[in-house]
């Protein structure tokens, strides 16, 4: 697939000049400084939805990865795939004026505005390529897929980092909810450590704010993670335990 740029609305680009903006007022003191320098690095404008293929020269140069347009959510086999071999699996359509605030799956501001800055960093996609290669070979196995979705989950997507003593959110779930960013960063929710069995062992939900967020101290922390991850799924596998499938919102 491919994106095709002349088929986006006017709608389209107010969509994306709203949310942008909406962002943007915020998140210079809400996002990790790694995403702030992203986004500046792929050139994302207000005025202007980005363009894939101008996206994947500059990413390319920075850290070898692309992005991949796919339709909508892809099989696990698929989004590993991919990511192992360091493309990362973005959606180009936009969501309308009247879902601003909510949708059930994600479109192009999450996937791109939210988790392409990010890709910028050396250690982070190292970790999305190396995670993608553990689960890999467990692709059509529910109990390990349920286990590895979590730590993707309160990371990729729900995690926050310690940047000069302050929590700042990587997460690109967070990123793309002005409202969850403020919630995650407040006092209500519990901060955790980053703690692989501790992630593998907590069910999260898709509907609604996170109960519980994860704190990384860098990058490079997530990375090295790889290997006990790698452990901790093996020896599930070794003792045979069937993990019950995520909980139904």
């Amino acid at each position: 697939m491919r994106q095709v740029y002349e088929n986006y609305t006017e709608e389209d680009q107010k969509v994306w000049q709203l949310l942008f903006d909406r962002q943007l007022k915020n998140l210079p003191k809400q996002a990790t400084h790694t995403f702030m320098e992203g986004l500046g690095a792929v050139n994302f404008v207000r005025d202007a939805i980005p363009n894939v293929d101008k996206i994947n020269e500059i990413l390319y140069g920075l850290t070898g990865w692309k992005l991949s347009v796919v339709p909508g959510i892809v099989p696990d086999y698929t989004f590993f795939e991919l990511m192992s071999n360091r493309h990362f699996p973005a959606t180009t359509w936009l969501r309308k004026m009247e879902e601003l605030d909510y949708l059930e799956e994600p479109d192009m501001f999450h996937d791109i505005f939210a988790h392409v800055p990010i890709l910028s960093n050396q250690h982070f996609v190292d970790f999305l390529e190396g995670f993608s290669k553990i689960a890999l070979p467990y692709c059509g196995q529910e109990w390990a897929i349920e286990l590895l979705s979590r730590v993707y989950w309160f990371s990729v997507e729900f995690g926050l980092i310690r940047e000069n003593e302050n929590l700042r959110i990587y997460g690109a779930g967070i990123l793309s909810s002005k409202a969850e960013c403020a919630f995650s960063l407040s006092e209500v929710p519990p901060k955790y450590d980053f703690d692989v069995p501790t992630m593998m062992a907590t069910p999260y939900k898709k509907d609604r704010f996170q109960d519980r967020y994860f704190v990384i101290d860098s990058y490079k922390q997530l990375y090295e993670s790889l290997d006990q991850i790698q452990d901790v799924v093996k020896q599930r596998a070794n003792e045979e335990i069937d993990m019950p499938i995520k909980e139904k919102p």
